[in-house]
């Protein structure tokens, strides 16, 4: 197994991430702010090592208000033996630590979004820092990659795993593959949509086979979503060989494949207001179905503002704000994939 190459990075770590066994520690991101002028901030760094296999790379906190990833790796980091393992787990239950001690969505540091700030900079700001890391440093050692989301305080997802498609922007059978394993009932396809600046857009640069996750969120962590982290992770690294397959009542039924193809599937405030939803993340919808209603605070006798569907499909994502402003997200509308 291959040593990370931190040559390049001004983020430190003395972790022992190629000898077998289990250890935790934490990459020290030397940045002088305020309130520590003369230390660094720790990011909590895991490893299991067992015999020959694979290496994967698993992500959680990339954004600090987002707690099913964090947890759920936490959690498996505890429960594994490395006689488990076959190859080896580098495990980052909260890469965005300063974001998740804050619980904020971006870094208290320098209000980076994390899964915006790929492929980064070594010499950059402390979010740009993260980000080089783990592009430059980790992902060059991996095999694989797998990256865990919610929705945050501001939203909730339908849980799904997110597969992006391969350059050619034909269905990548490697990620789709990761996807179906990971047992939620939908896959979410990144197509054109997608922000190339995330860490799923930087396993597809590196040439990874990837797949995020969204599992719920609301600013809480759901016991049920928390499950399918769970079982999702362990199938994933049976699916890639890296752990005993987990056994199972019945097979799992096929996932429903969607997609954002379109900019207005992203459904957003176009007034401010009180936002009354109509319909739940989960529910299908057709093209014109009302999603919900906005009511100005200040015309109490004005018809409230209607929201209406863009498309036929499935309602991925609704927002968790009461009070909205123009260009505030609502909800997300994803069609079937042709």
């Amino acid at each position: 197994m291959k040593a990370p190459d931190l040559s390049t990075t001004r983020v430190a770590l003395d972790l022992d991430l190629v000898s077998p066994g289990k250890r935790a520690g934490a990459a020290r991101l030397r940045w002088s702010s305020n309130d520590n002028p003369l230390g660094h901030y720790p990011l909590p760094v895991m490893t299991v090592i067992g015999g020959e296999g694979p290496t994967v790379l698993l992500t959680g906190g990339v954004h600090g208000d987002e707690y099913e990833g964090p947890v759920a790796l936490y959690r498996l980091y505890r429960a594994l033996d490395p006689v488990e393992v076959k190859g080896r787990l580098i495990i980052l239950p909260a890469l965005n630590a300063p974001a998740l001690r804050a619980a904020a969505r971006v870094s208290p540091l320098d209000g980076g979004n994390l899964n915006r700030a790929f492929p980064g900079r070594a010499d950059g700001g402390p979010t740009e820092m993260i980000a080089h890391f783990v592009e430059s440093c980790l992902m060059p050692v991996a095999d694989a990659v797998i990256d865990l989301h919610a929705g945050g305080k501001a939203s909730w997802f339908v849980p799904c795993a997110l597969a992006a498609r391969a350059a050619s922007g034909a269905l990548d059978p490697a990620n789709l593959a990761l996807a179906r394993a990971f047992g939620a009932p939908v896959v979410w396809v990144l197509g054109a949509q997608n922000d190339d600046r995330s860490v799923n857009a930087a396993a597809t640069r590196a040439g990874l086979p990837a797949i995020a996750a969204e599992l719920g969120g609301g600013g809480a962590l759901g016991p049920a979503e928390l499950a399918v982290a769970e079982r999702g992770l362990r199938r994933v690294l049976a699916h890639l060989g890296v752990l005993s397959a987990p056994a199972v009542d019945d097979p799992l039924p096929p996932p429903r494949l969607v997609e954002l193809s379109a900019v207005n599937q992203s459904v957003t405030a176009e007034a401010p207001g009180l936002y009354q939803p109509l319909v739940c993340a989960g529910d299908d919808v057709a093209a014109g179905n009302l999603l919900g209603l906005i009511h100005d605070i200040d015309l109490p006798d004005a018809a409230p503002l209607e929201v209406s569907a863009p498309c036929t499909g499935l309602v991925l994502a609704e927002t968790r704000r009461g009070l909205v402003a123009p260009g505030d997200f609502l909800a997300l509308v994803a069609s079937e994939v042709a």
